[in-house]
């Protein structure tokens, strides 16, 4: 596949890239491409941050906060803390913080851009053939841009299932939930995803009654089954109603509420109901075939190792690439995205992504599962240490959790690490940076980790992979190496 500006010597050479979405893949790809002297120019229709900032990473993730302090306020008496009068969560108060935080962080974005000198079109970008872009204003205005390279971020949007019609207040979106400042007495979450388990954990901290239909046998199916057995445990504790292996058969809209019957038999009624059964790739009225950009069978611009569509000059990132829907990672293809635009050529790696789940409790992952080392007929070794034996852990009274490391069993290398517990999404990184530059368990195990902190479950964990873990009983460790 032929590539644009293969060599760019004249560093006076000016070059205009137009960017096609302002989500943390194209807000990230526009300032990079700044940074590398390019003249840019972001065509946006809905709001700068995209998603991820407005109405899934941030917003979550805020209200999610004002949950954990709830939480840790009516366990203060654990803690030696005496706290007179009635506790409750103002969840208006909540929603409002959570878009004062999503405005700051969104002016946050412009400024940035205003600081580079990007341009920014507000509007609904077509593509008329490979260097043309027609921007549809918001007002209705509409204007021509020519770029020397095209890079599509438009990221996606939630899927919906045929027999439960979004209304946007009974039966919603994340969007719409996001909003809701009144706490729902009984919410039912159709999908068991990460989407899902994360509202799940919210709005049962709460107080909600939380009811989760997944048609897959187990919660987070693509998890570690051991990581998604902890959190069924988890949630049942919390009081959350699992009903696995089921589908919605039937609903039924009332005046105050929604009747929905299970293929399982179950018949429940929901103040909301929250359908997260994933999402679908943003490409309508893109223009795509204008320019020749090719699309696979499940929707996604196809791509090469460059980031490169089937029209020269023409990048996609993120979503729409249908590689992976995580924030991060569309970041990271903008960045790849413009080096190569700029004539510095780079391949896309991305065998190493970590995530971060945000239930209660929180977990992180990198690199494979167990079942698919399994699938690839990959020999290993696995260690594993809870949080119980932690002196940081009891001390914050968070001793629920796991630490599991995967390790080939003939060469060591780490093949991939699973924690769930207080700040696993957080503690994750040192086992992708140490996957990325080939550790072995052994490396992870032998490097001197302060104490009393988190991350030495990891040092443990990883120590355990050979049977050598300190603070495992002698039985346990007997059995880890036999």
């Amino acid at each position: 596949m032929r590539r644009l500006c293969v060599e760019r010597a004249a560093a006076d050479i000016s070059m205009h890239v137009v960017i096609i979405g302002a989500g943390p893949g194209g807000y990230v790809a526009a300032i990079r491409a700044a940074q590398r002297g390019a003249d840019v120019t972001v065509v946006e229709q809905g709001w700068v941050g995209g998603v991820c900032l407005h109405w899934g990473c941030i917003p979550s993730k805020a209200l999610l906060a004002c949950m954990d302090v709830f939480t840790k306020v009516r366990r203060a008496s654990e803690f030696g803390i005496q706290i007179s009068g009635p506790i409750s969560a103002d969840l208006r108060a909540m929603v409002n913080r959570k878009d004062k935080i999503v405005s700051t962080l969104a002016s946050g974005v412009r400024s940035l851009f205003t600081s580079w000198g990007i341009q920014l079109l507000e509007g609904r970008a077509e593509l008329l053939d490979q260097r043309t872009v027609r921007v549809v204003g918001n007002e209705g205005k509409e204007s021509t841009v020519t770029a020397d390279a095209i890079v599509l971020a438009t990221g996606s949007k939630p899927a919906t299932l045929p027999n439960l019609p979004v209304d946007g207040n009974y039966i919603v979106t994340s969007k719409e939930l996001l909003d809701t400042t009144d706490i729902p007495q009984t919410l039912l979450i159709v999908g068991a995803g990460v989407e899902g388990c994360e509202f799940a954990s919210l709005f049962a901290g709460l107080g909600s009654q939380v009811i989760v239909v997944e048609m897959a046998p187990r919660v987070l199916p693509s998890e570690d089954a051991e990581v998604s057995a902890r959190i069924q445990s988890a949630f049942k504790k919390q009081g959350i109603d699992l009903h696995l292996g089921t589908q919605v058969l039937e609903v039924q809209k009332g005046d105050a509420n929604v009747q929905v019957t299970f293929s399982d038999g179950t018949t429940i009624e929901a103040d909301k109901v929250l359908v997260s059964i994933g999402r679908h790739i943003n490409l309508e009225d893109l223009g795509l075939e204008n320019a020749g950009v090719a699309v696979g069978n499940r929707g996604e611009i196809m791509v090469n190792e460059h980031l490169e569509t089937t029209a020269p000059g023409i990048y996609a990132i993120g979503d729409v690439t249908g590689k992976s829907l995580l924030a991060h990672v569309a970041s990271y293809h903008g960045k790849v995205a413009v080096e190569n635009v700029m004539g510095n050529t780079i391949e896309i790696d991305d065998d190493v992504i970590p995530a971060g789940i945000f239930t209660v409790p929180e977990i992180g992952r990198v690199g494979i599962t167990e079942d698919e080392a399994r699938t690839r007929g990959i020999q290993t070794r696995i260690g594993r240490f809870r949080p119980t034996g932690l002196g940081k852990a009891h001390a914050y009274g968070e001793t629920t959790g796991l630490f599991k490391v995967i390790a080939d069993a003939e060469t060591d290398r780490l093949l991939g690490v699973h924690i769930v517990g207080a700040h696993a999404a957080d503690l994750i990184h040192e086992a992708a940076l140490g996957m990325q530059l080939g550790a072995t368990a052994k490396a992870l195990a032998n490097t001197i980790h302060a104490h009393p902190t988190w991350p030495e479950g990891l040092m443990e964990a990883a120590e355990d992979v050979h049977g050598e873990a300190i603070h495992l009983a002698r039985k346990r460790v007997a059995a880890a190496a036999s």
